[in-house]
């Protein structure tokens, strides 16, 4: 393979990369302005204006915190009483709380806190569209609020407003007036207009008075008590008097919050700072960045810790009955929590051992380690701490994707920082955060068990921006706080106690080294070889999981058309298809959970080498957990009919005309039997004929990946149910047994042209009766395609558009037919979910998946 396709198959889609490079650009440019705006203001001073900030202050803000976080449940409160599903307030707090401590401080609120919404929304029964409606509501909630306090800053202090936004007085009048008309024309809106707001083909169902009016003050209330939390850290006057009214503050701090969720940098960082400084210019500098620094630990850090905690014992709450079975239990709550909680501590230590690697050590703890500590020790100690917190950054993206190696190491990385803090600056607070961290590790040992590559995956554009920022600040804060150092080339070679400075540049040097080092070896790294078809061998291995999976269509594996994937223990596979960039999987993996979900970042990590993108076609709901922890996104496309099986029979009421259809068969001399596999291949010939003749007069042809087609092999793997008209066999179809008789189904389906009526009713009722009698739980009648999707005008693109093509487009497929067929059976209804990247090539992946069963638009919902 050429150097050039090597480099191209490792490149980021370009506009991720623009989106990423734009953060950078952004947070390197906050940074210049930073450095610029504390040309004169030295870290010793920061640190005592820190030290120096009042304990009421602290007080204030932790109040003022407290108000805001209070406020934001209401916006929940508000977007679930529009929604019409109301929840209890405690409920409610407690998801509003932990998203908004994330969205926080991870940036892109609407996303990072949306997904929290998702995972506790969605197990209290909301659907995907629902929760999306909820961050939407949520959203302009925020908005809203932000214009008012705009607007009411300029209308207060337009004079101040004008310098700052550097347009005339007049005008900074007139756009503050124009702000706040806007704020309250919307809930006076809601009083005029009732009806939906029509958007070409959408309706947007606009909140009522009570909420719109909510909505507004709510937003007002959060972002005051916000602004407030910081307002009261800033220092004072001589007097006594406050550095700005606070109603031109609240304008200056919204105008702050905003540009860093513009930046997409995570909190904010270095841009909420920047803004402050250029707005604030008679504030001190170096009050005005401890008071930033006192009001991020209060409120993001703080919330953030808490949030933790909150999601820990809600967790432990929903689990208290399996917990008090015992330790197993326990381990297995921390193994949940692990990959979460030790990816981000991880990261906090590391960026942690990179900050204090920039920073001076405090000159009453170096004197205490020259007595003790020689001077070759400390220097090799600082090196080693800087890249102890480089590896735990690069790792913890490994171990929120439980690799065992990152564990391994990350639990080598963290003795070695606490080791090196303790050495290089007796930063014991160093080294027991590095401890704790190291604590989570162990606790969650078991979760930490895919025996997968570190460098398998391809580092993502984000992943890359964070790791980048965090060693831009590194290098930044050291800059910042030896700016007074007078640099020379004799500089690299001074070695001493109070060389500070010296060291800094060591390291910068070797960590600059190092990152590029990596970036390189990943980006030369050649591809993997393409994976090769299924041998006979290979479905040999896959029979024995089949035998043992409790769901039916895993049988699909032993087609042969498939390539197949099996955990390192045999114990699991996934059968998939490649066409083209699209790798597509059948299916759910096969086999026991935790094999399942080390298989499936195993499948993605070898697409990714390769370029490739992937799907999995056809899964079930209760799996979308994993799927959403693998980057994709969910799309229905129909729903399963299943028949439960438990005291299953003809009569009653509700079955009276299968009932009749039933016995009209059997007086038409239709006769039902059932053939072991061994007896199946002595009927090969037969059965051919029938098949034959059934695809002849259907025109069409066998199809494949999601249904099965007539070959001699596969079949013979399966029972086989027979029609039988006065001892001839006139139908015929292959039965799917599972495991423990979990589930029975069936996937070729062919009888001939001059079959009576009805006989396919005929041999599912007999199945279905064999099946009840024989013990099994359930019959799958396979899925109807595009049934159950959303119609309501705030639904996704998809939905609207599938349910449109199921009501008209009998042409393509006859789609209402089939559901009101399955329903004669009464099954219950269950979601079945193509899950891929989404973005422009999820069309292409549709259209790969079409070709793959070879049936368009038909062939492609499947069985």
């Amino acid at each position: 393979m050429s150097a050039f396709a090597t480099l191209k198959g490792a490149l980021f889609p370009r506009r991720h990369l623009l989106m990423a490079a734009l953060s950078l650009f952004l947070f390197v440019f906050a940074l210049w302005v930073l450095h610029r705006e504390l040309a004169q203001t030295h870290l010793t001073e920061i640190r005592r204006a820190f030290a120096q900030v009042p304990a009421s202050g602290v007080l204030l803000a932790a109040l003022g915190t407290f108000g805001s976080y209070l406020a934001l449940t209401g916006y929940d409160v508000l977007a679930l009483r529009h929604l019409g599903r109301p929840l209890p307030y405690p409920r409610v707090a407690l998801v509003s709380f932990i998203a908004n401590a994330v969205g926080h401080n991870l940036g892109m609120a609407t996303l990072s806190a949306g997904m929290v919404r998702l995972r506790f929304y969605t197990a209290a029964g909301f659907s995907a569209t629902e929760v999306t409606g909820i961050a939407t509501l949520i959203a302009l909630t925020f908005g809203l609020g932000a214009t008012f306090a705009s607007g009411l800053a300029m209308l207060f202090d337009p004079e101040k407003a004008s310098l700052l936004l550097h347009v005339p007085e007049t005008g900074a009048r007139a756009l503050g007036g124009l702000l706040l008309t806007l704020a309250i024309l919307y809930p006076l809106s809601s009083l005029l207009r009732r009806r939906p707001l029509q958007l070409r083909h959408w309706k947007i169902r606009m909140p009522g008075p009570g909420i719109a009016f909510g909505q507004l003050i709510l937003a007002g209330v959060d972002l005051a008590c916000a602004a407030a939390a910081l307002y009261w850290l800033l220092p004072v006057e001589a007097g006594g008097n406050a550095v700005a009214p606070f109603p031109l503050f609240l304008g200056i701090y919204v105008l702050a919050v905003v540009a860093g969720i513009v930046s997409h940098v995570p909190g904010g960082l270095g841009v909420f700072e920047t803004v402050l400084l250029l707005a604030l210019p008679d504030v001190p500098r170096d009050g005005l960045l401890a008071a930033i620094l006192a009001y991020r630990a209060i409120y993001y850090i703080a919330p953030l810790v808490l949030a933790g905690v909150l999601a820990s014992w809600n967790l432990l709450r929903e689990r208290r009955e399996t917990i008090a079975q015992g330790l197993e239990a326990t381990r297995g709550v921390f193994a949940w929590m692990a990959p979460t909680a030790a990816s981000v501590s991880v990261f906090i230590t590391g960026a942690m051992l990179l900050f204090s690697g920039s920073t001076p050590v405090l000159s009453g703890r170096m004197a205490v380690l020259r007595n003790f500590v020689p001077l070759p020790l400390l220097e090799v100690s600082h090196l080693t701490g800087s890249l102890a917190g480089l590896g735990l950054v690069i790792l913890a993206r490994a171990l929120y994707r439980r690799v065992d190696a990152a564990y391994h190491l990350a639990f080598w990385l963290l003795t070695a920082g606490a080791l090196a803090s303790l050495i290089k600056g007796l930063d014991y607070e160093e080294a027991l955060l590095s401890l704790s961290v190291l604590g989570i590790l162990w606790l969650g040992r078991q979760a930490f068990n895919r025996p997968a590559s570190l460098m398998a995956r391809s580092v993502t554009p984000g992943w890359l921006l964070t790791v980048l920022l965090v060693v831009v600040a590194t290098l930044w804060l050291g800059l910042f706080s030896y700016k007074h150092v007078d640099y020379s080339q004799e500089l690299w070679w001074h070695f001493a106690f109070k060389g500070d400075a010296p060291r800094f540049l060591r390291t910068s040097l070797l960590l600059a080294l190092t990152v590029i080092g990596l970036g390189l070896m990943r980006l030369l790294r050649p591809l993997s070889p393409e994976p090769e078809d299924a041998s006979a061998a290979d479905l040999a291995r896959a029979a024995v999981i089949v035998a043992a999976a409790p769901g039916s269509d895993s049988a699909l594996a032993l087609l042969g058309d498939k390539r197949l994937l099996f955990s390192p223990a045999d114990d699991a596979f996934i059968m998939y298809r490649v066409r083209g960039q699209s790798w597509i999987a059948m299916g759910d993996p096969v086999g026991p959970e935790p094999a399942r979900e080390a298989l499936a970042w195993r499948f993605r990590e070898m697409a990714d080498r390769h370029g490739g993108r992937v799907a999995f076609y056809q899964v079930q709901a209760h799996n979308l957990p994993l799927y959403l922890d693998l980057g994709l996104s969910a799309m229905k496309l129909g729903e399963e009919g299943v028949v439960p099986l438990a005291g299953f029979s003809l009569e009653g009421p509700a079955r009276k005309d299968l009932r009749q259809a039933y016995r009209q068969a059997g007086r038409n001399g239709l006769r039902f039997e059932m053939m072991p596999p061994g007896a199946v291949p002595a009927l090969m010939s037969e059965l051919r004929q029938i098949s034959d003749s059934w695809l002849a007069a259907k025109h069409t042809r066998e199809k494949g990946f999601s249904l099965g087609n007539f070959q001699p092999a596969y079949l013979a793997h399966f029972p086989c149910s027979l029609i039988r008209l006065q001892g001839r066999v006139i139908a015929f179809a292959n039965v799917w047994a599972s495991a423990g008789k979990h589930e029975l189904s069936i996937d070729l389906m062919r009888y001939l042209p001059e079959a009576p009526k009805g006989v396919m009713d005929y041999l599912f009722l007999e199945l279905m009766l064999w099946g009840a009698r024989e013990g099994y739980g359930q019959f799958n009648l396979g899925m109807a395609p595009l049934s159950g999707l959303e119609s309501h005008p705030l639904a996704p693109l998809w939905h609207r558009l599938g349910t449109l093509i199921y009501q008209h487009g009998e042409h393509f497929y006859n789609f209402e037919g089939l559901r009101a067929y399955k329903n004669k059976f009464a099954p219950v209804w269950r979601p079945k979910y193509l899950v891929a990247p989404g973005g422009i090539a999820l069309p292409t992946i549709l259209l790969d998946v079409a070709a793959l069963i070879s049936g368009g638009v038909k062939g492609m919902f499947g069985r």
